[in-house]
């Protein structure tokens, strides 16, 4: 594509404070357009991870220079579509916002070409509004009628901003919906970037039909209330006789630990090679959100890791489920089980399933499965969707570049 390494490419993501989910997005961008200037409402990276940004340096908001931004930047929320709004974009061609919050409300003009890559809209100024308030405390009281209002600002300010896209690009069908929900736009699915090349059977595998398992099952994510890591918790605490291998850390230790029984281990907050070694000798992956997406759910099938998954959201994308629900034909090559509701009585009825049909999970059709998200298709896909969205929108500006 030589033309388009060519543009003035703006890349405008909404906080740099980590290596996540979104930001392995931003990565596989920038490995794609590595011309382009970034853009972020706060930069706190720190040195160790400066790395996967190319070590740019990053243009940011007047939010990085208020007090306690470093910890406190989801408090400026208020003030975040004001601040993205400053950035003055108008000398590119390209302009590309990785978005999950306001990201995709910056200025463009009628001869920029903006494509949105929506990791969801904001969830919680829509349809997890309630749930948000709920987990916050702010459900009632005057705390809670400010908040409320506020949030209904931020839908507003939300859908007129969808006007200054020029395509959308989601990460999942099940944001594809969303998005056709709230902005009442159609968007192009492309899913996330997994390292599936990082995440991989153990060494001492012959070959992907015979990975060495162990006898416990894992769960790992950060505790929050969405994640469900309590629920899994208490389901393995009520069986007894599974163990259960337990990483991650948030706000929501205490409640993770008031369910501890003996057959589960609580190993907190884990580098990415120990998560992997636990991926690999895993029997099955337990999962309880509902993703997005879930990149971490496609990591351990690339490890040759069956999953027992909430059966909505992302996961439905990712996983070949033997109970999937919907289905008219079995599925070929499953990689896991589904459960339909977030209790620890669903999970216990899951895992029950799981061991029904073990056998039937090979851990070759797991790997396979989890190879459909290389970093390599991310990139040709998205590549290809932005050369064929310029060639549609300035076909009569490419003159020479013509390929």
């Amino acid at each position: 594509m030589p033309f388009l390494s060519d543009l003035r490419v703006a890349v405008v993501h909404e906080w740099l404070v980590d290596y996540s989910g979104s930001e392995r997005v931003l990565e596989q961008i920038l490995l794609l357009f590595p011309q382009a200037d970034l853009f972020a409402l706060v930069d706190f990276l720190p040195p160790k991870l400066r790395g996967f940004i190319q070590n740019k340096s990053v243009r940011t908001s007047f939010i990085q220079k208020l007090p306690l931004a470093r910890t406190k930047y989801r408090q400026y929320l208020p003030l975040m579509p004001i601040a993205v709004e400053q950035f003055d974009l108008s000398s590119y061609d390209l302009i590309i916002s990785s978005s999950h919050a306001v990201a995709k409300g910056v200025l463009t003009g009628p001869d920029q070409l903006h494509i949105s890559y929506v990791h969801s809209p904001i969830r919680y100024a829509w349809d997890l509004q309630h749930q948000y308030l709920k987990e916050s405390g702010l459900d009632r009281g005057l705390q809670s009628a400010i908040a409320r209002w506020f949030l209904h600002q931020i839908r507003i300010w939300d859908a007129r901003t969808a006007n200054g896209v020029d395509g959308f690009v989601a990460n999942s069908q099940f944001i594809a919906r969303r998005i056709r929900k709230v902005y009442r736009r159609e968007s192009q699915v492309i899913y996330p970037p997994v390292d599936v090349a990082k995440f991989t059977p153990p060494d001492d595998a012959l070959d992907t039909k015979q990975i060495p398992k162990e006898d416990f099952y894992l769960t790992a994510s950060r505790f929050v209330p969405y994640k469900k890591v309590d629920s899994i918790v208490e389901a393995f605490s009520q069986i007894g006789d599974r163990r259960l291998v337990v990483i991650g850390d948030g706000p929501g230790l205490d409640k993770v630990r008031a369910k501890l029984s003996n057959n589960i281990t609580l190993l907190g907050y884990q580098e990415p090679d120990v998560l992997k070694h636990y991926m690999q000798k895993a029997r099955a992956f337990v999962f309880a959100a509902e993703e997005d997406f879930g990149i971490t759910i496609v990591e351990a099938q690339a490890c040759g890791t069956p999953v027992i998954a909430f059966g909505k959201g992302g996961a439905l994308e990712t996983v070949r489920a033997v109970n999937a629900v919907n289905v008219e034909r079995a599925i070929e090559k499953p990689t896991g089980v589904f459960f339909y509701e977030q209790t620890a009585a669903s999970i216990k009825a899951a895992i029950a399933t799981f061991e029904q049909h073990q056998t039937q999970i090979d851990p070759e059709f797991c790997r396979t499965n989890a190879l459909r998200f290389a970093p390599e298709r991310f990139r040709q896909e998205f590549r290809d969707y932005i050369k064929q969205a310029w060639i549609t929108r300035f076909d009569d500006r490419l003159g020479s570049h013509r390929t």
